[in-house]
């Protein structure tokens, strides 16, 4: 007698992905980033032990930096290849550097990074940094200082290609450690050496932190603001 699969959508409707805007020397690191792009659309089995196996079927959606090189350019053409949106936020400035040759989806062009990185957030349901430079680490380390202050509590995620974050995993515990993070902070974010890993790993994310402020707090005062500041929907 046949098992019949139950097929599932994910919880995410669309990700976050932070990134450089160059290749970087390993080819490994653009493979992961076109890996990460064809993981989205996926369908994985998440319960390998059950008598009627349950399927997720992901059909995510991209929202990144909107640039069309490097790792940028890599992840979204994926995603776009495999029939999935793909939103891209970029700063008016960074358009004649970083948009060159063909754009894939749709192109949100935005006055300056602190909008840049507000809109991504406003229309993401998670984050994901694959390597990256100053512009990933500061991308990165603010959606995690943001869900400490309980200003949001959706997954993030680290793409740990052949160990390029290990030295900045050494700092957070070395900061852990020393008092300046606390130990539940430390799980603000989960790691992953692959594109699979990583994704299922967010898929099964539990907030155990507890923010600084509650995210209705944030919210009431966001009501001052314009609301394309507003990252907490």
């Amino acid at each position: 007698m046949e098992i019949e699969a139950e097929v599932e959508q994910s919880k995410f409707k669309r990700i976050c992905v932070f990134c450089g805007s160059s290749q970087g020397k390993k080819t490994s690191y653009q493979d992961a980033a076109i890996q990460l792009g064809k993981e989205l659309k996926s369908i994985f089995e998440c319960s390998l032990r059950s008598r009627n196996p349950k399927w997720v079927s992901r059909n995510i959606d991209l929202v990144y930096g909107g640039g069309s090189i490097g790792l940028m350019g890599l992840v979204s053409q994926a995603v776009h290849n495999g029939g999935r949106h793909v939103i891209g936020v970029i700063p008016k400035t960074l358009m004649p550097r970083e948009l060159t040759g063909v754009t894939v989806g749709e192109v949100k062009a935005v006055a300056d990074m602190h909008q840049r990185k507000a809109e991504m957030a406003k229309h993401s349901d998670a984050f994901i940094a694959l390597p990256g430079g100053y512009g990933t680490l500061e991308e990165l380390l603010e959606v995690i200082a943001w869900a400490q202050l309980g200003i949001h509590d959706k997954p993030v995620g680290l793409l740990n290609v052949d160990g390029y974050y290990n030295s900045l995993l050494s700092f957070i515990d070395k900061a852990m450690e020393e008092g300046f993070v606390s130990p539940s902070a430390r799980h603000i974010f989960v790691s992953a050496p692959t594109a699979e890993e990583l994704v299922k790993k967010l898929e099964e994310y539990v907030p155990s932190h507890q923010g600084v402020a509650s995210k209705s707090s944030w919210e009431m005062e966001q009501l001052q603001y314009s609301e394309a500041y507003d990252i907490s929907n």
